[in-house]
């Protein structure tokens, strides 16, 4: 089946556009890298001219409040409408696990705007519900990050390995519509504040980890669960430090 991808050279994308296209499938790399654009809706309507499913995994530009609540429902609004102009039967979309429990975050709030519009269009839709992926353990530790020293919350985390992601999202995307989520999440679940000092002893990174219940994640207080899923979820495969180990060359 001809499947187009939204955000199709990014992390996630890309690995999903050779995943896809292994298994025979006539996968569409659109980002606007590739002359499609679903902000201004260009290359749009020819992307999707044919296709049976849309992905979408693509991801905002800036994470400030207002302009990522605009990118996803500007972009989502234009695929969408696309998509019902080009009879697409199955639209998918990535998003976060979590993101009902903290709307006062910023980009959860976001998300929650994005997929309130995929469930209300009327095209057959699934939502892959995701944990925080291994390539961004660093990004997050960065954000964590005060006077040199990483403040994390002693919650539960179970990030999962970009491969996983995409393996997971393939399956949903040849698969019937769910009308409704999947969440995934990886094989290990840790504390937050462990994982990442195990992370930056791993890394060779110096900084010290700070066990504190009140570190905030991405402008938000987390509670135990905030960032696990609460009912079964399917697992990934790929443990973290097998993954580094690979993604390193060690």
């Amino acid at each position: 089946m001809k499947i187009v991808v939204i955000g199709g050279t990014g992390l996630i994308g890309s690995k999903l556009v050779t995943k896809l296209t292994e298994h025979g499938h006539e996968a569409v790399a659109a980002s606007p890298n590739t002359g499609v654009n679903t902000l201004t809706g260009e290359g749009l309507a020819e992307a999707l001219t044919g296709a049976q499913v849309v992905v979408d995994v693509s991801n905002s530009p800036s994470f400030e409040r207002a302009a990522v609540l605009k990118f996803f429902e500007t972009s989502t609004g234009n695929l969408l409408a696309a998509e019902a102009a080009a009879g697409v039967g199955h639209h998918v979309a990535v998003s976060i696990v979590g993101t009902e429990r903290m709307p006062d975050n910023g980009y959860f709030a976001a998300k929650i705007a994005q997929e309130q519009l995929i469930e209300k269009s009327g095209i057959p839709f699934s939502l892959v519900h995701s944990t925080q992926f291994f390539e961004f353990a660093r990004g997050i530790a960065d954000e964590g990050t005060v006077d040199g020293k990483v403040h994390m919350a002693p919650v539960l985390f179970q990030p999962i390995a970009g491969d996983d992601v995409a393996k997971a999202v393939g399956r949903t995307a040849v698969g019937a519509p769910l009308n409704g989520r999947v969440e995934i999440a990886g094989p290990e679940q840790f504390r937050m504040d462990e994982f990442f000092r195990q992370a930056l002893a791993a890394w060779g990174d110096p900084r010290e980890v700070v066990t504190d219940p009140h570190a905030r994640y991405f402008g938000s207080e987390l509670s135990e669960r905030s960032l696990v899923p609460i009912d079964d979820a399917a697992l990934g495969t790929i443990r973290y430090l097998d993954w580094l180990g690979t993604a390193t060359g060690k």
